[in-house]
């Protein structure tokens, strides 16, 4: 059974966030390299990481996203307290801020199984669960990647985003699911490219703050359920 080692890095700048987690996945791809030539029976693995952790107010853009999605320039974002990244991960523009509770597992996927549209429904799942704990009917939406609340009806919105990478199966960025999240910074961009559809959080759900901690536990707990590992 794979080992995964749960880090909570609490609010960190998102840049920061981004290079350790480009560390950590180097890392773990510059072993498998090394190690590739070797009989099975002679190679090792290093540990998984499930990273939790929040950021200051920013907007960060996948590899297929438009830059025109962000509805502000330079002199908006410093009025909002925002900071913008162009990233190398996959989907279009999204929003990270305090309350939001983002997810960068750095998985091994050769560990587990080698399929990345399976490795997205399940963190899909992770989050359905945690929000059925709440009375939260959380599914998915065909042909959207992510978790949703009365998809295809008038009034579906996102709770949850996903862009991830993966190379040599090795993933990294992740998920950004929305507890208590100030919803009104999603009014200054077009969220994942989609200009019909609208972002909710727990809290505006439920109509109360939510105890973030209480959230990440459970996440935590159902994310190890879904892929059968051991945590620490």
């Amino acid at each position: 059974m794979p080992t995964v080692n749960f880090i909570d890095w609490g609010q960190v700048d998102y840049q920061q966030a981004w290079d350790q987690q480009e560390q950590i996945f180097k890392t773990i791809v510059d072993h498998k390299l090394a190690e590739r030539e070797l009989p099975q029976e002679q190679k090792t693995v290093l540990a998984n990481s499930v990273i939790f952790c929040q950021h200051p107010h920013v907007y960060t853009l996948g590899k297929s996203g438009k830059k025109e999605n962000l509805l502000l320039d330079e002199a908006g974002l410093k009025r909002v307290e925002a900071t913008f990244y162009p990233i190398n991960r996959g989907g279009d523009i999204t929003y990270h801020g305090p309350g939001q509770l983002v997810g960068y597992p750095i998985l091994d996927l050769e560990q587990f199984f080698t399929d990345i549209h399976k490795y997205l429904r399940f963190l899909e799942e992770a989050i359905i669960l945690t929000l059925a704990e709440y009375g939260i009917k959380g599914d998915r939406y065909e042909g959207y990647t992510g978790v949703w609340l009365d998809p295809d009806k008038p009034n579906a919105r996102k709770i949850c985003a996903m862009g991830v990478r993966c190379s040599r199966w090795v993933t990294m960025h992740g998920f950004a699911f929305n507890i208590n999240t100030d919803l009104n910074y999603f009014k200054n961009i077009i969220p994942c490219g989609i200009d019909d559809k609208d972002v909710t959080s727990m809290e505006r759900e439920l109509g109360y703050k939510l105890d973030f901690e209480g959230v990440s536990q459970k996440l935590k707990a159902n994310i190890a359920k879904q892929f059968e590992f051991q945590y620490s």
